[in-house]
């Protein structure tokens, strides 16, 4: 494409921001845009699906970060990089373009597999830092739609999603574009060659910690103006419900774009009829205009407003990998259910192989996870945080990448949700003792649930149990058929306080 036709695009759709932004009900100022509310269907939501797929799952060497560390001396990628490829001079990342086939992509596959896991919402990344955008993009030709796999991924999988009755949403990770190359100008490559730049990017000198560098310059106005562009197309092409960004857009130069983009946004949601969320991480966006996001990490306690974890199936990498670490099915859902307990979300990431395979691994957790929702989702979909989160000895320290570091839960970990004013969710976070379960949070005297506990029942289980309620707590005698479960659910029915004299 010419530039002087690219130009004529972006000045097009400029426009159309700027008409749209004016004219809907909300404006392009923080004042305005804390008139936004969480949509009901993602409070409900509690579990969705990330996808982090793309060139980089070509070398599946180390992270995601292949494109930037292989023009890097001194990392393990470029040494690997070297030994297996070549200088980067010969061999740069746009070759691995052509291996990038795809060929046993299949959306359908994994729409159903998502939906089996219980995923309530699927959320892939439509850019990531390296440029190469897997939807069709009208202003650039690096793309997966005219390179590599030819096919418009997102929009084939947005389609299949919908159709399982998901909600869809993407995520843009290319503001980090502005730098993410700069190694590449500091040794012989093909980063200095004006015919890879639409891919490559401005590669602006950096300074401080490689892996959070900070650029010498901060992105100019073509720059910023063509994030902003090709995000509000992004938004028009696929009509997502959920729109996540990475970091570093919380830099202070995006700040008057973010909040263009934002009222565009919930401008197009108005008019679509649609609940929409935009996921952000730090402080780039103002409190109450969008939904904060920690990513691999928690909170320590309930959270006024609604907020997310995305965190992923390896202890590391994002994307696939040919060596991960995974987690256990267990951990995944001990952190599941006490996100839940503190009013949160939690994205979880998959990473398919180049080929366009989830890797079986992957597939079964995914089905170990759904395994346990089909029997505990009552306690996980459309519930609310209860007056406290829970009780129990293993403390989760509130901030990012702490998704490792927690000790297990233990079966004196409990965690409460509620729906309505009359039901609590208790989640014995591990199998008791002799199997018995003792809640000292539901005692006899507890100011917390001063009405009388009128049932007690095992999600997944038809077995009438054993229950006392007593000063010291609620006690409640489980059925071995329950251990294998890992996490038990107890339903419990209760008066309100007021009904119950």
């Amino acid at each position: 494409m010419s530039t002087s036709k690219l130009h004529e695009l972006r000045k097009e759709k400029k426009l159309e921001i700027k008409s749209t932004v004016e004219n809907g009900p909300f404006q392009a100022d923080w004042e305005s845009l804390r008139a936004y509310s969480v949509p009901r269907w993602y409070e409900d939501a509690k579990f969705g699906i990330f996808i982090h797929w793309g060139v980089y799952s070509v070398p599946a060497f180390e992270t995601e970060w292949y494109a930037r560390n292989m023009y890097r001396e001194g990392t393990g990628v470029y040494e690997h990089h070297l030994k297996t490829y070549g200088p980067p001079d010969q061999f740069g990342y746009k070759d691995f373009i052509p291996q990038f086939t795809a060929e046993k992509f299949d959306a359908e596959e994994w729409a159903a597999l998502f939906k089996q896991a219980g995923a309530a919402f699927v959320v892939p990344v439509a850019e990531h830092h390296d440029g190469f955008a897997m939807y069709d993009c009208p202003y650039s030709e690096w793309t997966a739609a005219k390179m590599g796999p030819k096919r418009d991924v997102i929009g084939e999988l947005g389609a299949a999603v919908r159709r399982h009755y998901m909600t869809f949403g993407v995520s843009s990770h290319r503001a980090e574009n502005w730098w993410y190359y700069n190694g590449g100008r500091l040794l012989p490559s093909d980063v200095q060659d004006p015919k890879y730049a639409d891919l490559y990017g401005p590669a602006q000198p950096c300074y401080g910690d490689p892996a959070y560098p900070l650029p010498v310059l901060p992105p100019n106005e073509e720059f910023l103006d063509d994030w902003l562009v090709r995000t509000c197309d992004l938004i028009d092409r696929y009509g997502p419900q959920l729109l996540y960004f990475d970091w570093w857009i919380e830099q202070p130069v995006f700040k008057p774009y973010l909040q263009k983009l934002a009222a565009y946004y919930y401008n197009k949601a108005a008019e679509w009829g649609q609940g929409a969320v935009i996921n952000y991480k730090f402080d780039a966006f103002a409190e109450g205009t969008a939904v904060y996001d920690m990513e691999r990490g928690q909170l320590a306690d309930i959270n006024p407003e609604v907020w997310q974890t995305c965190t992923s199936v390896g202890e590391t990498a994002w994307c696939h990998i040919a060596d991960h670490t995974y987690k256990t099915s267990g951990a995944i859902l001990g952190d599941l259910v006490d996100i839940v307990s503190k009013n949160g979300v939690m994205l979880l990431n998959v990473g398919p192989r180049a080929d366009g395979t989830i890797p079986e691994e992957e597939q079964k957790l995914l089905l170990e996870v759904g395994g346990w929702l089909a029997v505990n989702g009552e306690a996980i979909y459309g519930t609310r945080p209860w007056k406290v989160y829970g009780e129990g000895p293993t403390q989760v320290v509130t901030g990012t990448f702490n998704d490792t570091k927690r000790s297990p839960f233990t079966a004196q970990d409990i965690r409460f949700t509620t729906r309505g004013g009359s039901l609590l969710y208790a989640a014995v976070m591990g199998w008791p003792e002799g199997g018995t379960s003792v809640i000292e949070t539901l005692g006899s005297r507890s100011k917390l649930l001063a009405g009388e506990i009128l049932k007690v029942e095992l999600l997944g289980s038809k077995t009438e149990l054993k229950w006392s309620r007593e000063e010291e707590g609620l006690t409640v005698k489980l059925p071995e058929s329950a251990r294998e479960q890992g996490i038990v659910v107890l339903r419990i029915e209760h008066a309100a306080p007021e009904t119950s004299r």
